[in-house]
């Protein structure tokens, strides 16, 4: 299914969503009644592998059916190559702006998911600069990224205070509409002025950010605060649903959770931006864009790992035909879906393992 469908004309880009940022190789322990406790041995009842960091938003994004492109650096070890593999061979997303780097060891993470949280150990070094591929400018002006990415719907960035990323105002300058989100701040400043936000369309971070950046203790605050700084200021409140400002209109949405049972969060906020992010690009009403992107992030807690649990739209149409009382907020996603979608295990994607081998 192609959201964009009806929208699509000859002289649009290639790309939707343009994003980049560290490919991390993740494995997932599930299934833990509790912490570990130092000095023993704890066995987990359910593990995954699959490419994470940057490439939860990607999967996200294409399992939606946007056309999306990232800029990566990839180890040149067996986990790089799985996590290649994965992302371009499993889910279509266009790596050309990527590069493997000699020597270099893929960053990895471990998640542990117990009572509703996670708790991650990571380890990596910093990717040898350049990061991605040079060359030289073409006829339509792009040039070595991140100087020039290329044109794009929509692009993605990771803030972080301070440090103003120079290849945001390049793709805004390139008609991108920008989607921001925000990290938790090490340094204890919460400043909100640090920022950028300048080239920013909308910027969603969860409410504990939102709520130290803005110096309030209301979510809902928060957000009118920041929608003074951007166009569309949404604030997600995990199993309290997430609220929106568009700055521009002084339109507000207050959308509640769906209550499922959490198996695993990892990448939650991935998935709830990249069905944003959707919604936006579609045109969709503000108080719909907050609803889907909900429903894909309760979707996604319900399995491991964070790229893995990415729901694509057969999981969308499953969830609202199996409903015995649909709930009437969900309504719009009739006139979305297509008659009949085939089961979920149609589309091939990244499997939960670095892989067997091939018998002789």
């Amino acid at each position: 299914m192609d959201p964009l469908g009806a929208l699509r004309a000859p002289e649009d880009p290639d790309c939707d969503v343009f994003l980049t940022g560290t490919v991390f190789l993740d494995i997932i322990f599930t299934g833990l009644d509790s912490a570990p406790v130092r000095g023993t041995e704890s066995w987990a009842r359910g593990m995954g592998s699959s490419p994470g960091g940057v490439a939860n938003m990607a999967t996200a994004l294409a399992r939606l059916g946007l056309r999306t492109s990232l800029a990566a650096a990839f180890g040149d070890d067996h986990y790089g190559e799985y996590c290649w593999d994965a992302l371009e061979q499993g889910e279509g997303i266009d790596l050309s702006l990527s590069r493997t780097v000699p020597g270099w060891h893929s960053p990895v993470t471990v998640s542990m998911a117990y009572e509703g949280e996670r708790t991650m150990v990571s380890h990596g070094h910093e990717a040898p600069s350049p990061a991605f591929g040079a060359r030289a400018p073409g006829p339509d002006g792009h040039g070595p990224f991140p100087d020039a990415p290329p044109r794009a719907r929509a692009a993605i960035a990771s803030l972080t205070p301070g440090r103003p990323e120079a290849w945001v105002a390049a793709a805004a300058r390139r008609g991108a509409r920008v989607f921001a989100d925000v990290g938790w701040d090490d340094s204890g400043r919460w400043d909100l002025a640090a920022l950028d936000l300048e080239h920013c369309e909308a910027f969603l971070p969860n409410a504990g950010e939102a709520m130290r950046y803005t110096r309030t203790d209301c979510p809902r605050a928060a957000a009118r605060a920041l929608a003074d700084r951007v166009p569309i200021a949404v604030v997600t409140m995990g199993p309290e649903g997430s609220y929106a400002v568009d700055g521009r209109t002084g339109e507000t949405a207050d959308v509640p959770a769906i209550a499922v049972e959490a198996l695993d969060p990892t990448g939650a906020g991935d998935v709830y931006m990249a069905g944003f992010v959707t919604g936006t690009l579609a045109g969709w009403p503000l108080a719909d864009r907050l609803a889907f992107a909900g429903l894909t992030a309760a979707l996604s807690v319900q399995e491991f790992g964070g790229s893995l649990s990415a729901p694509g739209w057969p999981e969308v149409a499953a969830w609202w035909r199996g409903q015995p009382d649909p709930p009437a907020r969900y309504a719009f996603l009739d006139a979305l879906l297509p008659p009949q979608a085939g089961p979920a295990a149609d589309r091939r994607r990244a499997v939960p393992t670095i892989g067997f081998r091939n018998p002789a």
